[in-house]
């Protein structure tokens, strides 16, 4: 998309004659009107996902106010809904502002010296919980040895927490995910979250770190995905100077790896 500009000029040519001439400036806002669309879906995005439990909400107190006035039973029903609502607009909320906080310090690179190898396992303990709720094992594949790179302690607990906790709900048909930790001599840390659940159609992988991309809406709601947790762990690398490199094969399994 181009902004373009005519404006008419004119020269002393001599002997009293004068020429006219054209000058044409083009000004290229494709980047401007990509940011601008972005933010325009990002707001309808953010609006449609507050919009649709806040409508469930709106609905149910009508109920209640009305209809099933006297039903305790299934105002007892209602009111475990309506708080599994509120739930999952306060985790969106809590989304949203972890974005917008990354973006603010996303240029200031972390300098704090994070030995990887405890912190993967108090990631793990944490998710035990879990993954013995939805039938998987947890597996960690840690080297000898302290594994240290430059990083903020609580954002890349964000980010190992997101990648394992979406390998077992997503994954869980394989029963089993595996973390493993490589510190090769010349090589890059890296850290692989490995699931053997159905895999990702690859047509979707690219798109993945787009927020509220998902690959089936229903799959992600029903587990209490938000739609922004890949994204959030997109601009927590971008801060590391990290990189994260998604391989999936349906029916395989996937692995995401953080490549520092």
């Amino acid at each position: 998309v181009y902004i373009v500009r005519s404006a008419p000029v004119e020269f002393e040519a001599g002997e009293g004659s004068r020429e006219r001439y054209f000058i044409l400036s083009f000004r290229d806002i494709s980047e401007v009107r990509r940011i601008d669309r972005m933010r325009s879906d990002f707001v309808a995005n953010a609006s449609h996902e507050l919009r649709t439990p806040l409508a469930s909400l709106r609905g149910f107190i009508e109920t209640i106010q009305g209809p099933a006035k006297n039903d305790l039973k299934a105002q007892a029903q209602f009111l475990n809904i309506m708080f599994d609502q509120t739930t999952r607009m306060s985790r969106l909320v809590d989304d949203l502002l972890s974005l917008s906080r990354l973006e603010l310090k996303s240029h200031i690179a972390p300098d704090e010296k994070i030995d990887l190898v405890p912190l993967l396992g108090h990631v793990r303990d944490s998710l035990v919980p879990l993954a013995r709720d939805v039938g998987v094992d947890i597996n960690l594949h840690l080297p000898d040895g302290k594994v240290e790179v430059l990083g903020d302690r609580d954002e890349l607990v964000q980010v190992f927490e997101n990648l394992m906790e979406n390998a077992c709900k997503y994954g869980q048909e394989g029963e089993v995910v595996d973390v493993w930790l490589k510190n090769g001599a010349g090589h890059p840390v890296e850290v692989s979250i490995v699931d053997k659940g159905p895999g990702i159609p690859a047509e979707h992988v690219p798109r993945l770190t787009e927020r509220f991309y998902r690959v089936s809406i229903e799959d992600s709601r029903s587990k209490k995905g938000t739609g922004l947790g890949l994204a959030i762990v997109k601009h927590i690398l971008t801060r590391h100077r990290a990189r994260l490199i998604v391989k999936s094969e349906v029916g395989k399994g996937t692995d995401f790896t953080v490549r520092f």
